[in-house]
């Protein structure tokens, strides 16, 4: 009992000495007393209280306002209005000509230019960012030192290095999700240190601070670009190219420290071995500072450059190196681990040491890499002009929405992209003039053109950090063809900043009959929905069907959303202005409809007319689901289509009236905690009418409580019995039959009410899950089956090859008056996946109009 209560003085005093600046700073330096110290702004010391975003602001713009070395910008907000800020940091004499600086940078990735720059003189430039993952704290927590010790370090050193280096200090990549666990760590600390793992202060509740507002990853979204934490922040990278960049996490609290390189096999190979290299040369400067300190760390394991979308990888493909540093994670502010105590100040300094060692490298490999990005995109220049596509043509003549949505992706990658200047046809697709777009793929920016349309089969590895695919004209379900001969035929105005796309020209007679618009462009759920809130009574045409309108004949295919006017409260201009009104701006055209009798197909009148009921959702959240999967479907109901969903925790059904309701959304998870009496109540609901979408995991957990009759196929292989492999292999083995996120083909039944809006059969679907539904015994009730041969782009566990044929995608099971509506997979994967979000939201809109 004696030599505890001394472990824990001593733990105490630990604790108390590493919230002093000393213990951070190294040591025999001197500095500027005209400069804040952190604790002088935001009231406490580094690591005494984790710093919430407001505070950290302020000692960044504090720092600003004392410093000549230092230059604030605001790249932007967050969804709850937090400032996203970049701090520009380098000499005095550089912030004088920091943009004479920047654009002669920049030049290093024009091959026709970059020949004249004298790298000798120029300097580098490193981007250092932090907790991307808000409860992954150190790292911003970190931020607070870095910025001191740069503003504020006195001599030669920290002269000759602001001299050589701009550096962009990010100090929180996520402010939201940084606050969340801020609040949540500091709220549940005791005055006397409580370092028990399983006490509250270390286990958040659901959904934890990782995320942003959405509840999305931010640090796959580099790419995809789909949130405005990343398009703020793809800006000023764009803006400076940076050389490095460096990106702070935590991990699990037993491990040590982690920086790049990663497992050699597993780094994607569009990324130069000189990058590699670079990693490696960069990691012994790491080596060197945490050797400095007594600090344990690890190289080469667990950890891998091979999707794009990530922080320490998107660098790569941009001439540039990413560097991922991993620090085990004391989660509140001191924790017991397997390898003793570890405290928060302990992991700060860590990280802080991490922000040194990355600069020191830096100055030393200035001119290496300098010329390696002068070099890759020189390598960039030879690799397009020999690639043997020369140009993709892309666009969805019938969805403007979806198509303008991919361009802008691309724009903000810096992208070259020029309009169709004439109707093109390849590969049995259709492109319209004003309606499509050129890339050529000899630019600049081949590398990411490349990523973005190549489909990948070959492996050098099984095991994968995050995804193996990510084909994104795929993901988009966009219209793709491969020119390899001369285009220049083809080619239009560039786009500039905005998306050329024609816009639809409405006359919207007052005397019409009815109005009707096509369910094929991606917002038309956006003006169905405006339209219903407006007291907008709509029908859905489950037939195909003609009109004259203004001269011309015209198709409405399956899904067109008809709006009589005679059923209708507004009457005469006000209905038509309405109508105009909710459908401008959104890429959806409306048309005037002169007669309820059809030039072909359906007359309006038809009983293949059904209503539309305005959607009620409610969405299972809380613990028992995935906190990604409820953001994704919340985010795009939400942001998206604008249209209101009530997130309730599992644990509440059973208390709320559900009645209000006619739509309920279960996302993926394990839903052990719904108990019986909510079951039953669920059961009563669906079978009253209402309409039950589950993904993912939330169908087995359906299947196995007897809401479905949905079957799975076993997707265990049988082990080889007389293969010998070393125990080392043991977890790479398990590990290698993980579904880490491929792309597979799927055929669609295209009169089916979940295929509304679709003109082609063929969509694509991500799949990360070994979920394998077999179709249901009625044929109608699995309009999405995949294929016999679905694999698309990405990695396939040999045992699976054979069990995803031919599956079902979706399964539909009438449970009374109800029904429920099973997908397997993530139609909404990290909001890019549009090209299968549509079969979501026809659930949502027209699941109670199927026939079983």
């Amino acid at each position: 009992m004696r030599k505890m209560l001394l472990f824990i003085a001593v733990m105490v005093t630990t604790i108390t000495y590493a919230q002093e600046l000393s213990y951070y700073l190294p040591k025999n330096v001197s500095y500027n007393a005209a400069i804040p110290t952190p604790s002088s702004v935001i009231g406490h010391e580094v690591g005494e209280w984790h710093v919430t975003h407001d505070r950290l602001v302020n000692y960044m713009k504090a720092v600003d306002a004392a410093s000549d070395r230092v230059t604030i910008q605001q790249l932007g907000t967050t969804y709850e209005g937090r400032p996203q800020l970049a701090l520009v940091i380098t000499s005095p004499k550089n912030q004088q000509n920091l943009e004479q600086i920047r654009q002669q940078h920049v030049q290093l990735t024009q091959a026709d230019k970059s020949g004249n720059l004298n790298i000798n003189d120029m300097p580098v430039v490193v981007w250092i960012g932090h907790s991307i993952h808000g409860n992954e704290s150190s790292g911003s927590n970190a931020s607070l030192l870095t910025t001191y010790y740069l503003a504020a370090a006195q001599g030669p050193e920290i002269e000759a290095l602001l001299d050589k280096t701009v550096i962009l200090l990010d100090p929180s990549f996520n402010p939201d999700g940084l606050n969340r666990f801020a609040t949540w760590a500091n709220m549940h600390k005791s005055q006397t240190m409580v370092a028990d793992p399983q006490a509250r202060e270390f286990n958040e509740v659901w959904p934890g601070g990782r995320f942003n507002h959405y509840w999305f990853d931010l640090n796959r979204d580099w790419l995809p670009a789909q949130h405005r934490e990343s398009q703020n922040r793809l800006q000023l990278f764009h803006q400076w190219k940076p050389n490095i960049l460096t990106d702070h996490h935590e991990m699990g609290s037993n491990a040590s420290f982690f920086f790049q390189p990663g497992v050699p096999s597993r780094v994607n190979p569009n990324t130069p071995a000189k990058n590699q290299e670079l990693t490696a040369a960069i990691g012994n400067f790491h080596a060197k500072y945490f050797d400095s300190i007594g600090s344990l760390y690890f190289t080469k394991e667990g950890y891998d450059d091979f999707y794009y979308g990530k922080g320490s990888t998107y660098p790569d493909i941009n001439g540039g190196v990413g560097i991922l540093f991993e620090q085990a994670s004391s989660r509140g502010h001191a924790q017991e681990t397997e390898n003793g105590l570890l405290t928060f100040p302990f992991t700060i300094r860590n990280q802080f040491t991490a922000a040194l060692s990355t600069l020191a490298a830096a100055k030393s490999l200035r001119t290496d890499m300098l010329k390696f990005q002068r070099d890759f995109f020189k390598e960039v220049e030879k690799e397009s002009a020999a690639y043997p596509v020369k140009a993709f043509v892309v666009g969805d003549q019938y969805d403007h929405t979806r198509t303008q949505t991919f361009i802008q992706m691309l724009l903000r990658h810096q992208v070259d992209i020029f309009s169709l200047k004439q109707d093109y046809a390849a590969d049995g697709k259709q492109f319209k003039a004003g309606k499509a777009f050129v890339i050529p793929a000899s630019q600049q920016q081949f590398k990411i053109i490349k990523t973005v349309f190549e489909k990948t089969f070959e492996y050098k590895d099984s095991l994968f950090y995050d995804v193996t695919a990510w084909t994104m004209s795929l993901a988009f379900g966009m219209p793709t063809a491969e020119v390899k001969t001369s285009y220049d035929q083809l080619l239009g105005a560039k786009v500039i900043n905005a998306v050329p796309l024609s816009i639809p020209l409405m006359n919207l007679s007052q005397n019409a009959t009815a109005y009707a618009f096509r369910w094929d462009d991606y917002n038309a759920p956006k003006v169905l929905h405006r339209l219903q809130t407006k007291g907008i009574k709509a029908k859905v045409a489950t037939q195909k069907f003609k009109m004259m309108v203004d001269g011309k004949e015209e198709s409405f295919e399956y899904g067109t959303i008809v709006i009589p006017a005679a059923t209708q409260a507004l009457k005469g201009k006000e209905l038509a202005g309405l109508i105009g009104t909710e459908a401008a701006g959104t890429g959806v055209e409306v048309f005037a409809l002169p007669t309820g009798l059809a030039a072909g197909g359906i007359d309006l009148g038809s009983a293949s007319l059904n209503n539309v009921k305005q959607p009620k959702i409610m969405m299972f959240g809380g613990n028992g689901t995935s906190a990604t999967d409820v953001g994704e479907i919340w985010h795009m109901i939400d942001i998206r289509y604008n249209i209101p969903v009530s997130i309730v925790d599992v644990d509440r059904f059973n208390s709320i009236n559900a009645d209000r309701y006619n739509v309920i959304i279960m996302p993926s998870g394990s839903y052990n905690n719904l108990s019986k009496p909510a079951q039953d109540k669920l059961r009563e609901w669906i079978s009253a009418g209402g309409t039950l979408i589950a993904t993912e995991d939330a169908t087995k957990w359906l299947s196995v409580n007897g809401f479905t009759k949905v079957i799975f196929k076993n997707a265990d292989e049988k082990r080889d019995t007389t293969l010998q492999l070393p125990y080392y292999l043991r977890s790479d083995e398990m590990r290698a039959k993980d579904m880490a996120g491929s792309l597979f083909e799927a055929k669609l039944d295209l009169t089916h009410p979940l295929a509304y809006g679709y003109r082609d059969p063929s969509v694509s679907i991500f799949k990360s899950n070994t979920l394998f539904m077999d179709q249901n015994n009625n044929p109608y009730d699995s309009p999405v089956m995949y294929t016999e041969n679905p694999l698309q782009s990405g990695y396939l566990y040999r045992g699976y090859k054979e069990v995803v044929k031919k599956t079902a995608a979706i399964n539909i099971d009438g449970v009374g008056r109800g029904k429920v509506i099973s997908m397997v997979d993530n139609l909404n994967f990290r909001a890019f996946w549009l090209g299968t979000s549509k079969l979501f939201m026809n659930a949502v809109f027209f699941g109670d109009i199927i026939r079983l």
